[in-house]
């Protein structure tokens, strides 16, 4: 057991978090994602929200400081009109744990957040999400003294 390592991290990715250097990259997919057809790296957390892993990863990652969207989502298809409510909760989260708060956030055509899991995701986390279009990508900054 650690001391401040949220309950839901498991050891497998906190050994990825830890090895993730200034401006790498790790997703957080929903159900419905291909994280393994995208990235060799995969953690499965089935049984918990992307909330819930967004906010334990927060609380470990500081976001890029020196990129104007470290936290970039799957922007809804034209003509889908699928509802995305769940980005609210990660602008609550995202408020929580940075100065900038929403404002770190970018949207991404499906196909281009394909392409950009495929070349720059150092890993991919599978979560239980159900809620459609609940993919993130989170972009890791540094810590200063």
């Amino acid at each position: 057991m650690l001391k401040g390592v949220p309950a839901i991290i498991p050891p497998a990715l906190l050994k990825i978090l830890c090895e993730m250097g200034h401006g790498d990259e790790i997703t957080i997919g929903d159900a419905n994602f291909p994280g393994c057809s995208l990235c060799d790296r995969v953690i499965r957390m089935d049984g918990h929200g992307v909330p819930e892993i967004l906010d334990a990863i927060l609380s470990l990652m500081p976001l890029d400081q020196y990129t104007e969207h470290p936290a970039a989502l799957m922007q809804v298809v034209p003509g889908d009109r699928t509802e995305t409510p769940i980005w609210e909760n990660y602008k609550q989260i995202l408020g929580k744990h940075e100065e900038r708060g929403a404002e770190c956030l970018e949207q991404i055509e499906r196909f281009a957040f394909y392409d950009r899991v495929r070349e720059k995701s150092y890993a991919v986390i599978m979560s239980g999400e159900k809620a459609t279009y609940a993919n993130i990508i989170l972009k890791k900054g540094v810590i200063k003294q």
